[in-house]
């Protein structure tokens, strides 16, 4: 295993009954229980902690305010630190009906095991935040687990997988002014084209406001190109290669009145080799995303590798292949990812 950037972080806290409390005494307390601040431990968590669903479940009847409170009581921190890297967290795919890892097709199902995963992942040195749709979003934050995090919250889920609307991705998710609401930090979103579909246009169209929307706020969107293609059996596929994610990254950069907000959120292409020239696209920062891994997650540590030493590419946002590796060893997964950076 690699050796972990920045020091220990203490394992969040995963009571919602403490978080409610320390929310319904806010007002009043001069400062918060010490249950929204865990005491640091000299060895960070290594396995899950289990999480109480129904405590959830009972402070989204009775108590839904409690979600803007956490918001607004949340520890921030700057988009990226002295280091000028960032590892993510991404766990945005349930939305959009991808549910699979692997041959497990519905792997991402179960919330309290995601939620689990997730608080254990956040929990790792080194690990800066986390990319999601508002109903996780919401859940960690009333588990208390994005203190001091980089929360992006994930802007359109429309183009559901399998879907014969697919590439008209609308944006169901969050918007520039519930971002600002609730003080997140930045916004995500995804923009596939195909050039014999009409949807890609709106989606096309769509993104560019959104982008608008987000430099308006002077708040940072991650946009996530891909050139795709249907075969012939209607199955929506990303093209890797060298010349479709420059073509991808090309279109992205241009969209919107200003770029100063955007950053790239890229694959690495099917040769790693080709890496270097295809980000000599852009000026833009630029992140690489996990995708699918398989069995040979040691085969995608070395393409991250490779491609993180480039002027361009300031970290990684990865999801599946870190929460659900093949060995089921999500400490591990992570920590050997921050190691690349």
């Amino acid at each position: 295993m690699r050796a972990a950037r920045g020091g220990a972080t203490p394992p969040p806290a995963t009571d919602p009954a403490a978080a409610a409390e320390t929310t319904a005494t806010a007002e009043t307390a001069a400062t918060p229980t010490a249950t929204t601040v865990p005491t640091p431990t000299a060895t960070p968590i290594s396995t899950p902690t289990p999480i109480d669903v129904s405590e959830l479940v009972r402070l989204r009847t009775h108590r839904p305010e409690a979600v803007a409170e956490a918001a607004a009581r949340r520890t921030r921190r700057p988009l990226v630190d002295g280091t000028g890297r960032l590892m993510i967290v991404a766990a945005d795919h349930p939305a959009r009906g991808a549910l699979g890892v692997g041959d497990r097709k519905l792997a991402m199902a179960n919330r309290a095991d995601l939620l689990e995963r997730l608080c254990l992942a956040l929990a790792r040195p080194g690990v800066d935040g986390v990319l999601a749709t508002a109903d996780i979003l919401d859940d960690l934050l009333l588990l208390g687990a994005l203190d001091g995090k980089v929360v992006m919250g994930s802007m359109n889920r429309g183009g559901l997988q399998g879907a014969r609307f697919e590439l008209d991705d609308r944006f169901t998710g969050h918007r520039a002014e519930d971002i600002e609401r609730l003080g997140f930090d930045a916004g995500k979103l995804l923009l596939r084209i195909d050039y014999d579909d009409p949807g890609s246009l709106t989606t096309l169209e769509s993104t560019a406001r959104a982008i608008d929307a987000m430099a308006a706020r002077r708040l940072p969107v991650f946009v996530e190109p891909f050139i795709s293609r249907r075969a012939p059996d209607g199955k929506l596929a990303n093209d890797l290669s060298a010349e479709a994610v420059t073509r991808s990254i090309a279109i992205a950069s241009g969209l919107g009145g200003t770029s100063a907000y955007t950053w790239l959120k890229v694959p690495v292409t099917d040769d790693p080799d080709d890496m270097a020239e295809v980000m000599a696209t852009s000026t833009l920062p630029a992140v690489l995303l996990g995708g699918e891994v398989g069995d040979d997650q040691d085969g995608a540590y070395e393409k991250w590798r490779g491609a993180l030493r480039l002027p361009t590419v300031r970290g990684l946002v990865v999801g599946r292949s870190l929460l659900y590796p093949a060995d089921g060893d999500v400490a591990a997964a992570v920590d050997t990812a921050v190691g690349l950076l």
